[in-house]
């Protein structure tokens, strides 16, 4: 099941990649707007964890989006000493054209299940992810 699970995430990764070729975006940048798609205004120190790079990387990869008006630091309303990333409508709007069309890929895949198949294989993925953020 591990060798599974590897081999079908790198398949989806690589997809992933095509998809961003003809995007204006970066792999490292989809995953930065996708972190702040699902969690919101973060700070950059926030988004280096969850990414699991350097602060200055992160600090570069903002810069490249903000100049690219995908993104754009705010200062925290109650601690004017905190800069959050604040995902702009290009930034938006580019995230979910690039899921979307890795959603179709992952249809085009399951074209021959049946509903029933999708909703339950869709239901132990959850039920997997849940057991493994549990701690």
């Amino acid at each position: 099941m591990e060798k599974d699970l590897r081999y079908i995430a790198s398949i989806i990764k690589e997809q992933g990649r095509k998809i961003l070729k003809n995007s204006t975006i970066t792999p490292p940048q989809f995953s930065a707007l996708q972190w702040l798609l699902e969690h919101g205004d973060m700070t950059i120190g926030d988004l280096s964890n969850r990414m699991f790079l350097a602060f200055s990387t992160t600090t570069d990869l903002v810069d490249r989006m903000e100049n690219s008006q995908l993104v754009r630091r705010v200062r925290d309303d109650k601690d004017r000493r905190v800069v959050r990333v604040h995902l702009l409508p290009e930034g938006i709007r580019i995230i979910e054209e690039v899921i979307q069309k890795r959603q179709e890929y992952l249809q085009d895949v399951l074209v021959n299940s049946n509903e029933q198949e999708i909703q339950q294989f869709s239901e132990l993925l959850a039920t997997l992810h849940e057991q493994m953020t549990r701690d």
